[in-house]
C-alpha cells in the first residue's frame, strides 16, 4: 500500500477494517489505541474511522499513521445542544439515527470491507455487518470483570440482588457470576445514579446481544482479568480476545522527556523533572463528570495540608488552588496522562478509576488513590484495590451523602506518599508486579500480542 493522501486511497493494503466507536471519549481514545495497533502490526491494513462531524472537529490535531483514514457521518443531534445538556435525548440518538448515515457510507468506500470493529455500545452495527455478510468484532471499552456482570444480569435478578442494590443489603457479597471475584454489592457498578441510570439499559441489551458478533475484543489484558476473560471464553462460541492493556504506550518512545532542538517540553514535564523521585501525587479526576463543588473543597484543602507535592489536573477550572501553590503544586488544565504517569516522580495517582485510567495506572506501576464517582467506577475501583492490590480506597464505595472531610484526606495522603510507610511499600511493590504483568502481555509473543495477530489473521481469511 502506497498510503492515503487527503481523503483518497492511493492502493489498497489486504484488510481494510472499518471502526465505529460510539462517539464519547472514553470510547473513542480507546479504539484509536486499538486502530494504531493495527496499523503498527500490520503496515499494509487499511482503516477507515467513522467518527461524528463534532468528533472529527475534537480529533483535529490527533496524529494518525498513514493508513488510518477519518470518515465523518453528521452528528446525532445538533451540536448545540451538546450530549451533556440532554444526554436521554443522545442516547436515543445513538441508536437510532445513525445506522442509516453509517450504511450509506459503507456504500460509498472504495475498497471491500474485511471487517467492522464497534462498539459493544453500538448494537445495531451487529444487524448491518450481519445483512451484508461482514465480520463484525465488538469492542468493549470497560473491563471483562464489568461485561460478565451485564451479560449475567439475569443471575441478580434471580438472586433476588435487584433492585436492592443500595439497600441495606450492600455489604453483601455476590459469589455467583462466572469469572467474578466475591463482589459487595456495593461495588457493583452504580446503575440508579443520574448518567449511569441512563446508560445501564444501553449497556445491559449490548452485552445481551452482542452474541450477534463473530468477535469479542477487550481493552484489558488476560494477565489483569483471567478469571472474567476465562469463563467469557467458555460463553461465547467465537474468539474472545483481550488485547490490553490498550493505551498508547507505543508513543512514549517518540515523546520522550529529553528536550530537543525543535520541541519544548510541556511546562508540566519541566516541573515534574525538578521534582525529587516518587515524590508526587498525581490527582485527576476524569473529564465526564466529578465531585460535588462541597467534596471538591475537602479535597483540595486535604491534599494541601497533607504537606505532600502534586499535579492536579482541573479541565477548565486552574483557580482551584485560589491563592496559589506555592513550590509543593501544580495546576493545569490538560497532560498527557500515560506521559505523566510513566514518569519517575511520580508516586501516586488519586484517580477517579475510570477504565482506561485504570489501565494507564497498572501500565505505569503506579499506586492508587481510589475515589470513584460512579457507573462502572466502583466496580474498578474494587478492582485496584482488592484484586491487584495497588491501591488504597479514599472511602468506601461510592455512598455520594457520605463527605471525606479535609483532616481525613490529609492523614490518608500523607502516608499514602510515605516512602516508609510499610503498607504504603507494599502498594508500590505490587504495583511494579501489576506493571511486568503488563508488559508481558505487550511483548512479543505475549498474550495480547499474539491476540492481535492472531485477529488480523482471522479476518484476512
Amino acid at each position: 500500500m502506497e498510503g492515503i493522501k487527503g481523503n483518497q486511497i492511493i492502493t489498497g493494503g489486504n484488510r481494510h477494517v472499518v471502526a465505529m466507536p460510539y462517539p464519547g471519549r472514553g470510547h473513542v481514545n480507546p479504539m484509536i489505541n486499538l486502530c494504531k495497533l493495527l496499523s503498527f502490526k500490520d503496515p499494509n491494513i487499511v482503516i477507515s474511522f467513522v467518527v461524528t462531524e463534532e468528533w472529527r472537529s475534537l480529533l483535529s490535531s490527533y496524529f494518525l499513521p498513514n493508513n488510518i483514514r477519518f470518515e465523518t457521518i453528521p452528528n446525532v443531534i445538533p451540536s448545540e445542544h451538546g450530549r451533556a445538556k440532554d444526554f436521554p435525548a443522545f442516547l436515543e440518538a445513538v441508536n437510532t439515527k445513525m445506522t442509516a448515515p453509517f450504511e450509506q457510507l459503507l456504500d460509498r468506500l472504495e475498497l471491500p470491507v474485511n471487517a467492522i470493529v464497534a462498539d459493544t455500545y453500538l448494537g445495531w452495527v451487529l444487524g448491518v455487518g450481519n445483512k451484508r455478510n461482514i465480520p463484525v468484532a465488538s469492542l468493549w471499552t470497560m473491563s471483562a470483570t464489568v461485561f460478565s456482570i451485564f451479560h449475567h444480569f439475569d443471575l441478580l435478578v434471580q438472586n433476588g440482588h435487584f433492585p436492592i442494590i443500595f439497600s441495606e443489603r450492600k455489604e453483601e457479597r455476590v459469589d455467583y457470576i462466572p469469572g467474578v471475584p466475591p463482589t459487595r454489592l456495593l461495588d457493583f457498578p452504580t446503575i440508579f445514579n443520574g448518567a449511569a441510570g441512563q446508560t445501564f439499559p444501553l449497556a445491559q441489551k449490548s452485552t445481551s446481544i452482542v452474541s450477534k458478533a463473530q468477535y469479542l475484543l477487550f481493552t484489558s489484558a488476560y494477565e489483569l482479568e483471567p478469571l472474567a476473560i476465562n469463563a467469557l471464553k467458555l460463553t461465547f462460541p467465537f474468539p474472545v480476545y483481550p488485547l490490553g492493556p490498550m493505551v498508547p504506550y507505543f508513543e512514549l518512545k517518540h515523546n520522550s522527556d529529553l528536550a530537543t532542538t525543535d520541541q519544548e517540553l510541556p511546562h508540566y514535564i519541566e516541573w515534574l523533572n525538578s521534582q525529587p523521585r516518587n515524590s508526587v501525587l498525581y490527582v485527576s479526576m476524569g473529564s465526564f463528570l466529578s465531585v460535588s463543588g462541597t467534596q471538591l473543597d475537602e479535597i483540595v484543602a486535604g491534599v494541601r495540608d497533607s504537606g505532600v507535592r502534586f499535579l492536579w489536573i482541573s479541565r477548565g477550572d486552574t483557580s482551584l488552588f485560589k491563592d496559589g501553590c506555592g513550590d509543593m503544586g501544580l495546576v493545569v488544565p490538560w497532560c498527557d496522562q500515560l506521559r505523566v504517569l510513566c514518569h519517575p516522580s511520580i508516586g501516586g495517582f488519586w484517580s477517579h478509576c475510570g477504565w482506561n485510567s485504570s489501565l494507564e495506572t497498572a501500565f505505569a506501576g503506579v499506586p492508587v488513590l481510589a475515589s470513584p464517582i460512579f457507573w462502572d467506577q466502583t466496580s474498578n475501583s474494587k478492582k485496584i484495590v482488592e484484586d491487584w492490590k495497588i491501591g488504597w480506597r479514599v472511602k468506601q464505595g461510592a455512598d455520594g451523602d457520605s463527605l471525606v472531610r479535609r483532616e481525613e484526606i490529609a492523614k490518608l495522603v500523607k502516608r499514602f506518599m510515605d516512602g516508609e510507610n510499610s503498607e504504603a511499600i507494599e502498594v508500590r511493590k505490587q504495583s511494579k508486579e501489576i506493571q511486568e504483568a503488563c508488559l508481558k502481555a505487550i511483548s512479543q509473543h505475549g498474550s495480547s500480542d499474539t491476540n492481535l495477530e492472531s485477529f488480523l489473521k482471522d479476518i484476512s481469511q
